[in-house]
């Protein structure tokens, strides 16, 4: 994969924009993880899905990133920040997860961090929230080493998987330290 593409890096891990050429090989790697992300999340696995969730990253109100290896451009997660809000809020709600190729093995933490970089930085924001459902153990432990905060409960707060899930919100803001472990030196 070309440098030119990635927006930041670390020796293991980059982030770069996910783009509709990436449909293959994203769907490739959404059917290896499905057990991985059962019943956290629900990824689009059909072309149709990809392309309706390409339609969300427009430019304004959500931004969607691919974390790879460096070089190869294996794809090992994405980290997709949501309802981005300007003006005096400057916030957006992060979503992300480990590709099977990528999981336990750090990858998506540090793309986290990448992103979470990125948003303070070049996309000017001030707040990212993750929600996250309370069993989900993985995603709460990634969070904590990322440096966000646990902020409240929400009961009910998304349908996923036919029902709808309580979720804990975490969040950080552009002030707060980013955890070591999500290249925060």
């Amino acid at each position: 994969m070309p440098e030119r593409n990635l927006l930041a890096r670390t020796d293991r891990t980059a982030i770069r924009r996910t783009r509709r050429e990436d449909e293959a090989r994203w769907l490739e790697a959404v059917r290896a993880s499905r057990e991985l992300h059962h019943p956290w999340l629900r990824l689009p696995d059909t072309p149709e899905g990809f392309q309706r969730w390409m339609d969300r990253f427009d430019g304004s109100g959500a931004a969607g990133f691919t974390v790879c290896a460096p070089g190869s451009g294996e794809l090992l997660g994405f980290v997709n920040i949501n309802n981005i809000v300007h003006g005096g809020f400057r916030c957006g709600a992060l979503g992300y997860g480990a590709f099977a190729a990528g999981a336990g093995r750090g990858h998506l933490t540090e793309g986290v961090g990448l992103v979470v970089r990125h948003a303070f930085g070049p996309l000017g924001l001030h707040r990212l929230e993750a929600n996250i459902q309370p069993g989900n153990a993985a995603s709460i432990a990634l969070v904590r080493r990322t440096g966000f905060r646990l902020e409240g409960f929400s009961p009910d707060f998304l349908h996923i998987d036919g029902a709808w899930r309580d979720h804990e919100r975490w969040a950080i803001t552009s002030e707060m330290p980013l955890g070591t472990d999500a290249t925060g030196r």
